[in-house]
């Protein structure tokens, strides 16, 4: 998994976004008063108690502010509605026999409200109880009350109240701090994803991210994985075409000692590696047809058998798929099997492009330009010039293209200031995908390293994915393994297919996909 920077290392923006995006992490799993490290400073949850009974309201009402609500009281369904309508509550316990109408009528009136009701009754009957619950009721209570059971309820509804403010709390600074843990971008469209990945992530949703080259793909599988229950356990990231065929079996599903010449050990695949944690399979378009089938069978049984082997073993993992190519294209030209779609389908996320990310180029390219201050002990800053150069590209590479070239401006700027003449953008788009990238040629050059720089610049173009590279250079998959064996054994690309760690880091570093 790549590297990134710890938030001490970090500016203040930085260290303020990464110390939110932890504690929202931390806020959604726990449990009770303590989750809340600001408590003292939240506002206090709210109570509506409806009751028709002058000395059970009385009483009711003295325990549910010892539990630390603020309560209002009403005698009736009409008092209790101007109630509601003049006032935000977290709960509203009301008793479902009232004079001037049924406390079922009560929750009908107000669909819209947040507030969880709670059905209080002196004669208790499970036909009453089911029509509160068929009602949208989250409990029920008779009477004489189990003050501990109520207690228990008041806790649930002041931790729910807790959690609201904390994500509302979040929401509102991250917008103004353009930060999401690790990912950056203030603009709209960016907001929408992380409204999305906060959505999913506490769930056990399989996730497919879509988008093009260089938007960061993998850094949402992190983000979704660094909000779920699995952050403690492993990461695992997998580029599906990066791996050679005659190992990407073993790869994913691993293989006995002896299964197969040079098997010398006991191997474990990466459904094994990432079990109890998160599984990210980049460029899932690019799996070959025979290993979806696998696959598919292992998202709906959770078990995989090894190479070699034949005793099942139990996984727990959970699934982020991506691919910058459309899915559904895949599934018609013959890439990717229809059923596995459908089952990778579950929680979509489309990246935006950085070209319709309003705003964001500049964003990014001051936080890029800080990781490299930092790293040198400098202080370059970009002219409004520069910014605005940025802002006017259409990024064909998206961020990581931006990246690159902010790292080409750095060198290139003399003295503290980075200005427009020291950013290096092309005036006109790349004409076909290989022309943003210049392949050295020089007079007295052999033409089998020609072919070697070609090679391996088709590669680093296509991050390492073998099967477009070949596509690409018009050689067969075996032709490109042959070359590279030829070239320091492949060693090169050694680390580009799996990658993986313990939960990422909350520093403020950029990823792409």
């Amino acid at each position: 998994m790549r590297s990134s920077k710890s938030p001490g290392d970090s500016d203040p923006e930085a260290l303020r976004s990464s110390h939110l995006f932890a504690l929202h992490s931390q806020v959604r799993w726990k449990r009770g008063p303590s989750a809340n490290p600001h408590q003292e400073s939240a506002a206090m949850p709210s109570a509506l108690l409806v009751d028709d009974d002058p000395p059970s309201l009385a009483a009711l009402s003295e325990l549910i502010e010892r539990e630390g609500f603020e309560v209002r009281t009403a005698e009736t369904c009409e008092k209790a509605r101007t109630e509601l309508g003049a006032g935000r509550f977290d709960v509203v316990l009301c008793d479902l026999q009232l004079p001037d109408g049924s406390g079922l009528d009560l929750l009908a009136s107000d669909p819209a409200s947040s507030a969880e009701f709670v059905f209080i009754t002196g004669h208790g009957s499970i036909d009453s109880a089911v029509e509160a619950f068929r009602g949208g009721a989250v409990d029920y209570l008779t009477k004489p009350i189990d003050v501990r059971r109520l207690k228990k309820i008041l806790a649930n509804v002041a931790h729910a109240a807790e959690l609201r403010q904390q994500v509302e709390s979040l929401r509102d600074e991250l917008r103004s701090l353009g930060h999401f843990g690790k990912m950056m971008g203030g603009s709209p469209s960016m907001q929408h994803v992380y409204d999305l990945i906060l959505r999913v992530a506490p769930t056990e949703a399989t996730v497919l991210v879509t988008g093009e080259t260089g938007t960061g793909k993998e850094l949402v599988a992190e983000t979704v994985h660094t909000l779920s229950r699995r952050a403690r356990n492993p990461f695992i990231a997998v580029n599906c075409g990066a791996i050679a065929p005659t190992l990407i079996e073993s790869e994913f599903f691993g293989h006995e000692r002896g299964s197969f010449t040079g098997a010398e050990r006991k191997h474990r695949g990466v459904f094994e590696r990432a079990d109890g944690g998160t599984l990210f399979l980049d460029e899932i378009t690019e799996m070959p047809a025979e290993l979806q089938v696998r696959l598919l069978r292992v998202l709906e049984t959770g078990i995989v058998t090894r190479v070699g082997g034949d005793q099942p073993v139990k996984v727990d993992v959970r699934i982020v798929a991506a691919t910058n190519r459309s899915p559904r294209e895949s599934v018609a030209e013959g890439k990717l099997r229809e059923d596995l779609l459908y089952r990778l389908l579950v929680f979509p996320i489309e990246l935006p492009a950085l070209r319709d990310r309003e705003g964001d180029a500049p964003l990014l390219a001051n936080h890029f330009l800080e990781q490299l201050n930092r790293n040198a002990g400098s202080s370059k800053r970009f002219t409004q010039a520069a910014l605005a150069k940025l802002q006017q590209h259409p990024w064909p590479g998206n961020v990581r293209e931006l990246k690159h070239i902010v790292e080409r401006a750095f060198i290139m700027a003399q003295g503290s200031t980075v200005d427009a003449e020291a950013v290096p953008l092309s005036e006109t788009p790349p004409s076909s995908p290989l022309t943003e990238q210049i392949v050295p040629m020089e007079v007295g050059m052999s033409i089998a390293e020609m072919e070697r720089q070609l090679i391996l610049a088709t590669l680093e173009h296509y991050e390492g994915n073998k099967n477009r590279a070949a596509q690409t250079l018009g050689i067969s998959l075996k032709t490109l393994y042959n070359r590279l064996n030829t070239y320091n054994g492949g060693r090169h690309l050694k680390d580009a297919a799996v990658q993986s760690g313990p939960a990422p880091s909350q520093g403020s570093g950029w990823s792409s996909e």
